[in-house]
């Protein structure tokens, strides 16, 4: 098991509940009754994860008469990642690259509500600094994210694979926006939906550059095919700051494999149901359509969310929806 705060692990354990008794065993049982608080694993300060994960626990609460839906702030991707696996929360959001690294979906705990929508790889540097490119990085001071987060593991991906070697410090969104304003780090990573309220707000107090990736993009892409995908950040999503290429990661919201087929049913319906509301607080949440939803890539949906979108299926459609994992239509 991942090493984390002892008693963070603890309170979020207890505010589950016993969920894990499976999993801890070894042993095959039937699904466990619904949880009376089902905790939803969000994201850091400053991140998308936080807000849209916030959002969709309002969303549950109202829905579900006899469940408390709590959000819990997380260091996002990873760490969400182990507390499923651990029980520490019944839901979570996760980048796919980072449920293909843990191979999280090999071990029979975890499984797909559905995609929702992209992250995008952002390098942002203040308007004058004469980092051009990723290889401009080598010795500078560089945030990569906060451990356990979807920024520092694709970054950390992304450096080994080019080969370049900053000083690097671990910074959550939040922070690392007040460090580059003040100076503190060169650059800044930050890998999260459009746009990224961290970002969003430091660009609006100082003038800020986003540094292409076009080229490592590429180089991702062909490496890392099932995972990563070229994209633009749109001229119009920060401040004064142009269009700049990137490459984009599917966001998963997972749960665990022993919730009730009836409650993901229900979590799954809140989802697309709830998304036009979700959208009103999170651009990124128009993104949510159930033809993209059972694009999960190696991970399977959960029973539950499988006879949701089978129900759902788009009135186009002539043919029954394939839920069996696909590939990205982005």
């Amino acid at each position: 098991m991942h090493p984390r705060e002892t008693d963070r692990r603890t309170v979020l354990l207890s505010l589950a509940g016993a969920v894990t008794v499976a999993a801890v065993t070894g042993c095959t049982r039937a699904p466990d009754p619904a949880p009376p608080r089902l905790i939803v694993a969000t994201g850091p300060p400053g991140a998308v994860y936080r807000e849209i994960g916030g959002e969709l626990a309002l969303l549950l609460d109202e829905r579900l008469a006899h469940n408390k839906v709590i959000p819990v702030e997380t260091r996002a991707s990873h760490d969400n990642l182990y507390l499923l696996e651990d029980g520490g929360a019944h839901l979570g959001l996760a980048n796919l690259d980072s449920v293909l690294a843990t191979e999280i979906e090999k071990q029979d705990l975890v499984s797909a509500v559905g995609r929702l929508y992209d992250s995008f790889v952002h390098l942002v540097v203040t308007a004058g600094s004469p980092v051009r490119g990723l290889t401009d990085l080598d010795g500078l001071r560089v945030s990569i994210g906060a451990s356990d987060s979807g920024t520092e593991f694709t970054t950390e991906q992304i450096l080994s694979e080019i080969g370049v070697r900053p000083e690097t410090l671990r910074l959550d969104q939040a922070t690392s926006a007040e460090a580059l304003a003040s100076g503190e780090i060169d650059a800044m990573f930050s890998l999260t939906g459009l746009p990224t309220p961290a970002i969003a707000d430091l660009a609006e107090r100082a003038p800020l550059r986003l540094v292409d990736l076009a080229d490592v993009a590429d180089h991702m892409v062909t490496v890392y095919p099932e995972a990563y995908f070229p994209a633009t950040i749109p001229a119009t999503t920060y401040a004064g700051i142009p269009a700049c290429p990137t490459m984009s990661i599917p966001n998963l919201l997972l749960c665990r494999q022993d919730l009730p087929e009836d409650l993901v049913y229900v979590v799954t319906d809140t989802v697309y149901t709830g998304a036009s509301r979700l959208a009103e607080q999170r651009p990124e949440a128009a993104q949510i359509n159930v033809r993209t939803g059972i694009s999960t890539g190696v991970v399977p949906l959960h029973a539950g969310a499988e006879r949701w979108y089978r129900d759902n299926k788009p009135a186009s459609e002539g043919a029954e929806v394939q839920v069996s994992p696909s590939e990205s239509t982005d």
